[in-house]
């Protein structure tokens, strides 16, 4: 773990609100798909939480949405600009679980971890199935990505304006030897249900420090407390207590 000052080399707009951020910096303490780094924004207070989507080299890709004023000022910013990202946060997922056919589940704004999930996974020569859910068309990106590593990709949205209406789980019907998934807790609830094997849970919460210093994001455990930040985001499913 440790701050540092990536420059911007592009920041496009890939889908509605949503941003596709390429940086360039020492991106040596992130180790593995699932990690989150920190991004400190001048004039705020707390920094944002951004899942990594992608790192290749010194290269790293954060795909974020528009919510506030903290994401509207970094969909302004331009290449050439710098920020100071605190980097390696998280447990990030464990690779050795998949088994031969992995299935990928992103919602939303958990969709980036998957990608580089998603490519460890396929150069291992495992199956990977993909399943991408959105509200709507306008909201969809990266289904060509994950195509082009070698996925079976599977979209749905909310509204049926594209792929399959539905929710992610409606497009659970393939066989999985383990599954992988991230997004908004009414999601992970369903798919926790619908699953038929063991599984690994990214979690989104807010934080403050995003390191495990001020317990903010602690959550409950069937084995204690955790803290989001810290042991997770990643928790498997035999560990997962559902607050009711």
């Amino acid at each position: 773990m440790k701050d540092t000052i990536f420059t911007i080399k592009s920041n496009i707009k890939i889908a509605k609100n949503t941003y596709e951020m390429v940086l360039v910096g020492d991106t040596s303490d992130i180790t593995a798909s699932g990690q989150f780094v920190n991004i400190k924004l001048d004039g705020f207070y707390l920094r944002r939480p951004i899942s990594v989507c992608d790192v290749e080299g010194d290269e790293l890709t954060l795909i974020y949405k528009v919510v506030g004023k903290g994401t509207e000022k970094m969909a302004a910013m331009t290449a050439g600009q710098e920020l100071l990202i605190l980097t390696g946060l998280g447990n990030g997922y464990d690779l050795s679980l998949s088994g031969d056919a992995p299935l990928l589940i992103g919602g939303g704004a958990g969709v980036p971890p998957m990608y580089l999930l998603c490519r460890k996974l396929v150069a291992e020569g495992k199956k990977c199935s993909v399943i991408l859910g959105f509200g709507s068309k306008d909201e969809v990106f990266y289904e060509e990505k994950f195509a082009a590593l070698g996925a079976n990709v599977t979209v749905t949205t909310v509204d049926g304006s594209y792929g399959t209406r539905g929710f992610v789980t409606d497009a659970m019907n393939m066989s999985y030897t383990h599954f992988y998934t991230c997004g908004p807790e009414p999601m992970l609830r369903a798919v926790y249900s619908k699953s038929t094997t063991g599984g690994s849970f990214s979690f989104e919460e807010r934080m403050g420090c995003g390191f495990g210093a001020c317990m903010g994001c602690s959550c409950k455990t069937i084995t204690g407390y955790k803290r989001i930040c810290k042991e997770g985001p990643v928790m498997q499913k035999e560990d997962i207590l559902w607050e009711k």
